[in-house]
């Protein structure tokens, strides 16, 4: 800077501190008023956007593809999956139909609510669907069965069954099966359970062979649905996942063992939301706790720290103001701008405040020490916000949106503490009129540690150069997660549940979504992507149209002879009967069938069964309401059975049918009414896996640059996230450089400043690698802030050095260094709360920033005077 500039700036500075003295209450009063309109402002204005999709710029490719997906297909766009499972096909079925009934008749919270896997087309074709040889083995299975169903069509009750597994065991019918191992062992499965006080059902489509005979897990069945959102609330979906949940506990009190856990985007989204408006609000306070503990350590007075705090508080809600007029809105990084201010903030007030006390102890008068505080920090303050700022700042030009407004709001906010320092901090001291200070013993370090960078300066050199060398082997081993469910709560049950899908090759919620103008193209698309090692299989709605229909519903039709109209006489609850009479006379039968064996049924197992069956009516009988336990034993056995016969009789329903006869239930979700095909592609692997995701996503868009979804998503989300860091970071460091260039008008002594930062940050990378914390979508931010905020440090150490220091005092024993120290230990103390936080996005920014700090305190205060040790004067 030359000396005119300096000159000039001097005086306006002495200017300035002169009016804000002679006016304090009134400028107290001004930001009073400014701080309540800035509140008032902000609680009516500022909006919230979790929408995550929006944290990239909507021009880049894959968002273009995306949209158009979602506005072809709202119906899968925003939604949340509710994971149904259950021990039985048939209570799976049945939790997840009645939740999408509840869910679908609240038109105010659930805009759209289906079953991919459950319609009344798919149930009455369903048995269409079947390979031929699986549904020829299930007709030859019903077809033994059909005794037992017409004998409990006329006898609907547990008595009624025993009575005919007694007649099967007596051989006496040639047309009962002879295979009545699995039965038996189920009933006995029963009596153990409800003596042992268990819920349990059999299940009479694995006993029939009914699921087994499909490639589908129904165990689990996935309800898709899309709440009605208001992405302007800080939980634009709460109300409709707090119903959701209500739903969920009324279907689990009426059967405990059915499993409903809530996932998807929209799910995600919440959870994410709700951890960090928890954790912001916890880190928040508990980094403003940690700062006044180490604000009172440095400045050895309460009022020091009360104008410190005062100041950092004003700063923070004109800082929310700015947000509100510049940006409008928070999203899921933006809203640790508090934190960050926080943190930062806080520096310029120190650094004041330490001057003061400095000034102060020299025996200046209290506004004196004042003025000098703002005059001989003033342009190094200015500086240091115009530096960190250039970190926030170097990302508005990326495409990573939701950082970009990060930077904006933060950048600002660095100017909102420089003026707040510079006018409310000087008034306040004025006000508070501070006349006594406890003296400080700056002398408290050790002359070893005082002396040491310039003692030990060529060392220090060497071994610094040797450092960053090593350092920057770790950039080869630098990883980049860019899948945002590992930013998430870990711990979440969207999360966890999400991951378990991935698991899936037939529930993934990764798969890729294909869009074509044609039903022709859609299949072309399919056929060819479906010959990819990392696909498992293709559907489009030509997946519906079933195949070898003629010749399975020959089979069918037979079935519908054998079974007759017995089917259809299950819509009835369970009949009156004597069941302990049942158990009686069906172990008179085991015993005589173990006299005297025949058949293929286990005598181990008939023994076994003799034994519980003997057992549970001395149960029961001893119990005080025997009848209740003996309807617990016919519910557990036959339950299920009316669910799994209504299921038969509608699939003997079934028909021929072709492509123009598939419902438009189904159709809607396979073809937009603009007439744009969906062909949905599986993956073949586990998508937890990085690689696994990044093979899929890449085979997939090598056939088709269009295919959207996911995988595509986070692959050319990390792309950008990459290209974001090389842009930001470089024009950090240009536009810093160039900086201290012109101000410092000295190359030598902005490469001074420059140094410690670039080691520091080789530094951070490595330990970064050393921990295996890769850089992700939220902590990407962290070296070019660390660029801006480390010069702050640099820009202080070189004022001093070159300013000079009393005879027989060290660079450390000054109040530059204190304030070097305590502004950094104060932002250190605030980042490292974030890296407590569960939502693992922000903690891994928080680890990262501290590490960053911790090595750029180091550098600045040894590495930087040993380099600069043989200064010329500015």
């Amino acid at each position: 800077m030359s000396n005119r500039s300096a000159l000039l700036l001097d005086k306006f500075l002495c200017w300035w501190s002169a009016q804000v003295l002679r006016f304090s209450w009134l400028v107290i009063l001004l930001f009073i008023i400014t701080c309540a309109a800035s509140i008032d402002y902000t609680i009516n204005n500022l909006g919230v956007n979790t929408d995550t999709s929006k944290l990239l710029s909507q021009d880049l490719p894959f968002q273009k593809n995306r949209s158009r997906w979602e506005q072809a297909f709202p119906q899968d766009a925003a939604t949340i999956q509710l994971v149904v499972e259950s021990p039985t096909a048939e209570q799976t079925a049945i939790a997840a139909k009645l939740l999408a009934k509840r869910l679908s008749e609240n038109k105010q919270l659930f805009e759209y609510v289906y079953i991919p896997d459950d319609n009344v087309f798919l149930k009455q074709q369903g048995l269409l669907y079947l390979e031929l040889e699986k549904l020829d083995d299930l007709s030859t299975t019903l077809a033994d069965a059909q005794p037992f169903i017409g004998h409990l069509s006329q006898n609907y009750h547990l008595q009624g069954l025993l009575d005919i597994l007694g007649k099967a065991l007596e051989n006496t019918d040639e047309a009962l099966p002879t295979d009545l191992d699995p039965l038996l062992e189920q009933i006995d499965q029963s009596l153990i359970a409800v003596q042992s006080n268990q819920t349990r059902y059999l299940s009479w489509q694995k006993l029939l062979a009914v699921n087994e005979s499909s490639d589908r897990n129904t165990l689990r069945s996935v309800v898709s649905a899309r709440p009605i959102a208001d992405f302007n609330s800080m939980k634009p979906v709460e109300r409709s996942m707090d119903f959701a949940r209500s739903v969920v506990r009324d279907i689990q009190l009426q059967d405990p063992q059915v499993s409903i856990r809530i996932t998807g985007k929209i799910a995600l989204e919440e959870d994410e939301m709700r951890v960090l408006a928890e954790d912001t609000v916890y880190s928040g306070l508990f980094a403003l706790a940690l700062i006044l503990v180490v604000l009172y350590l440095g400045l050895r007075s309460v009022k020091l720290v009360l104008c410190t705090l005062i100041a950092l508080i004003m700063g923070l809600i004109l800082t929310a103001g700015f947000a509100t007029i510049a940006v409008g809105h928070l999203n899921v990084l933006s809203v640790a701008f508090a934190i960050l201010y926080i943190g930062l903030g806080v520096d310029f007030s120190i650094h004041i405040c330490l001057a003061f006390r400095e000034c102060w102890e020299h025996h200046m008068t209290s506004e004196e020490a004042i003025k000098k505080s703002v005059k001989i920090l003033g342009s190094s303050l200015f500086l240091c916000a115009l530096t960190t700022s250039i970190g926030f700042f170097a990302f508005i030009p990326t495409d990573y949106e939701g950082v970009s407004e990060l930077g904006l709001i933060s950048g600002g906010g660095m100017f909102v503490g420089l003026i707040v320092s510079l006018t409310l901090l000087p008034a306040l001291l004025k006000v508070f009129s501070i006349k006594q200070l406890s003296h400080t013993q700056v002398t408290k370090l050790p002359d070893w540690l005082c002396t040491f960078p310039i003692k030990y300066a060529r060392g220090i050199r060497y071994t610094s150069i040797l450092l960053a060398i090593v350092a920057a082997f770790s950039l080869n081993y630098i990883y980049l997660d860019s899948n945002p469910v590992n930013l998430r709560d870990q711990s979440s049950e969207s999360v966890v549940v999400f991951k378990e899908l991935l698991k899936s090759k037939d529930r993934s919620p990764f798969v890729l979504i294909g869009l074509s103008d044609s039903l022709e193209n859609a299949e072309t698309l399919a056929t060819r992507v479906k010959q990819l090692p990392a696909v498992n299989k293709t559907i489009t709605l030509s997946s519906f149209v079933a195949k070898d229909q003629e010749d399975k519903l020959e089979i069918i039709e037979y079935l519908g002879f054998i079974l007759g109209t017995d089917l259809g006489s299950f819509d009835r609850p369970l009949e009156q009967a004597d069941s302990r009479q049942g158990l009686i006379d069906l172990r008179t039968k085991i015993a005589l069938a173990l006299a005297n064996p025949a058949g293929n049924t286990s005598p181990e197992l008939l023994d076994k069964l003799n034994q519980d069956i003997s057992s549970f009516i001395g149960f029961a009988d001893a119990s005080e309401q025997p009848g209740s336990i003996y309807q617990q034993l016919d519910t557990s056995i036959l339950g299920l059975f009316p669910h799994t016969m209504q299921q038969l009789n509608t699939s003997m329903q079934a028909y021929f049918f072709g492509l123009k006869d598939i419902s438009a239930y189904i159709r809607q979700n396979w073809v937009s009414t603009s007439g744009i095909y969906k062909v949905i592609i599986d993956p073949r692997n586990d998508l937890n896996i990085a690689a696994n995701l990044a093979e899929f996503a890449t085979e997939v868009q090598s056939i088709d640059d269009s295919v959207t979804g996911l995988p595509v998503s986070d692959l050319a989300a990390g792309k950008v996230m990459t290209k974001a860091f090389i842009q930001a970071f470089s024009t950090a460091f240009i536009v810093i450089f160039l900086v201290l260039l012109i101000i410092l008008r000295s190359f030598r002594n902005t490469l001074l400043v420059i140094w410690p930062l670039l080691l520091a940050g080789l530094l951070t990378v490595a330990t970064n690698v050393l921990f295996n914390n890769p850089f992700n979508f939220a902590n990407i931010i962290a070296l070019p802030l660390l660029m801006g905020m480390g010069v702050d440090s640099g820009i202080h150490v070189m004022h001093r050095l070159y300013a000079g220091v009393k005879e027989g005092e060290h660079l450390l024993q000054t109040s530059t260094a204190r304030g070097v120290f305590f502004s950094s230990l104060t932002t250190l103390l605030s980042f490292t709360s974030l890296a407590f936080t569960n939502h693992q996005g922000i903690a891994s920014m928080g680890l990262l920033l501290a590490i960053g700090i911790s090595f750029t305190l180091i550098c600045t205060l040894i590495v930087l005077p040993a380099f600069s040790h043989k200064r010329v004067p500015l």
